[in-house]
């Protein structure tokens, strides 16, 4: 790339990544009802997402070969396990992903 492109490119990225933030603001006064279907999506996304999230994290993990999944199981089991004691999102995803490294990379 040409640094004209470069510049272009980078601009593009400003321009799309403040429109996305900017618009909800501009789209939806304070003053006014927020539309029933986006608060729908606001209810249901986060769960859909993070649904979406663990299907592409095993979508590779092959049962009949190697560890046999059994790290994923295993720190998906603690993620389950943190967030019901504790019920904190950060707490489980961060406990989850160092039991799966630590696994992978002393264990299996």
């Amino acid at each position: 790339m040409t640094m004209t492109e470069r510049i272009i490119t980078i601009g593009l990225c400003v321009i799309g990544t403040m429109a996305t933030r900017f618009l909800p603001f501009l789209l939806f006064r304070p003053n006014k009802k927020t539309p029933r279907y986006i608060q729908y999506l606001g209810k249901a996304l986060p769960a859909a997402i993070f649904g979406m999230l663990v299907v592409y994290c095993l979508k590779n993990v092959s049962v009949l070969t190697g560890s046999h999944g059994l790290p994923e199981l295993i720190a998906i089991a603690l993620v389950v396990v943190l967030y019901l004691w504790k019920r904190n999102m950060l707490l489980s995803i961060a406990g989850g992903t160092i039991c799966y490294m630590l696994l992978v990379q002393t264990v299996f």
